[in-house]
């Protein structure tokens, strides 16, 4: 499982066109946040990833005082300075110590939408030492993306400087140890000025996805009564690959569930949340996730004191997929929820999406009609 990315910064510059002060490019402001901050959010939605390393020139060491230390979602951000002649691979030579066995690598200047879990499935047993997501370019050569790395990248990695792309990426090429992966999500570069205008019109847009929301127990898992143990959990079939469905057809994918068993005193807030740590790692090693799971332990008959009472967040009622709507940039139109009972289809309705009762069979085949690739 990939957990750790790193997003190379670079040093300051005032980029063609800019009149304000020299910046490092990735804090170019883009309709009123930097463009980093756009970064951080995709590579937040992976709950899998909880490390997530900035990679600047010396120069640029003030990115420091923004970023280090914080915490975006569930991912905890750390700044590593290097000296600015080192170049990329050089740099990551001098910040060894500090990488994982597989990391994610970025180009903090661009921005590509696709599902990053799928390239770390892909390269996950592969000999590759780096598995590139690309971007098809009209006329010319493929736009780089994003690489998945194996560590042993730095036994290649001579004295400094030294260019990933000029001196290690051929080398790798040259001896079979570089993939590359083709994908059709949108990309930008904010180096030129064409491609910063770009994204000041285009990014906010292309954020604002359609979601899917699953029930839980009995639609994502078989429903076996209070299910808290993962020696209990039962995916149903195509489950998992309704999920990554989502992840690949450009829409966000979310968990809404009743969890009376935590009012009944059955189980703990804790037990939730490791069985959907459990889930999401799961997920992961099919290339798979769900940006946000969900729950409400309320009942009015609980036993539990902290837990009895009525929610607007306990389905029938819309409330957890009201605050999914307010914490992500939800498009509704094209959203929907996948439930397996009426409380599930009422809640839908009340949050203004439409609801699918799903039964039996295959999760996959019976969501696939349902959704349009956005890529």
């Amino acid at each position: 499982m990939v957990r750790q990315v790193v997003i190379l910064i670079g040093g300051v510059e005032t980029p063609s066109g800019e009149s304000a002060r020299p910046v490092p490019v990735p804090l170019l402001d883009i309709a009123g946040r930097p463009f980093l901050d756009y970064l951080l959010d995709e590579l937040s939605r992976y709950p899998t990833i909880d490390d997530i390393l900035l990679l600047a020139d010396h120069a640029a060491a003030g990115i420091a005082e923004d970023y280090h230390g914080r915490r975006w979602r569930g991912a905890n951000i750390s700044v590593a300075t290097t000296p600015s002649h080192f170049g990329s691979a050089g740099a990551l030579k001098h910040v060894s110590v500090r990488l994982q066995a597989r990391f994610f690598l970025l180009n903090g200047r661009t921005f590509f939408d696709f599902n990053l879990l799928g390239l770390a499935g892909a390269a996950h047993g592969a000999p590759p030492v780096i598995q590139a997501a690309v971007k098809p370019a009209a006329g010319g050569p493929a736009n780089g993306g994003v690489y998945c790395v194996d560590r042993t990248i730095i036994d290649y990695i001579g004295e400094a400087p030294c260019s990933l792309e000029r001196q290690i990426v051929p080398r790798l090429v040259e001896e079979g140890r570089f993939v590359a992966r083709t994908y059709d999500g949108f990309f930008v570069d904010i180096s030129d000025p064409a491609g910063l205008a770009r994204a000041r019109t285009a990014l906010p847009g292309i954020l604002q996805r359609p979601a899917v929301f699953f029930d839980r127990d009995g639609v994502l898992n078989v429903d076996k009564a209070y299910v808290y143990k993962i020696d209990d959990f039962e995916w149903m079939p195509g489950a998992r690959e309704a999920i990554r469905l989502c992840n690949d057809l450009g829409y966000y994918a979310f968990v809404v569930t009743n969890q009376s068993g935590v009012a009944r005193g059955y189980y703990g807030i804790d037990d939730v949340h490791r069985l959907h740590d459990w889930m999401s790692a799961e997920l992961a090693a099919i290339g798979a996730h769900i940006d946000d799971f969900q729950y409400c332990p309320y009942h009015e008959d609980g036993t539990v004191e902290a837990y009895r009472g009525a929610s607007d967040r306990r389905k029938p009622a819309p409330g957890m997929i009201l605050d999914c709507l307010k914490a992500w940039p939800v498009r509704i139109e094209g959203s929907l929820l996948v439930g397996d009972s009426g409380r599930d289809i009422e809640a839908a309705g009340a949050a203004g999406i439409p609801g699918h009762l799903f039964g039996e069979g295959d999760l996959a085949a019976f969501l696939r009609p349902l959704l349009v690739d956005r890529n």
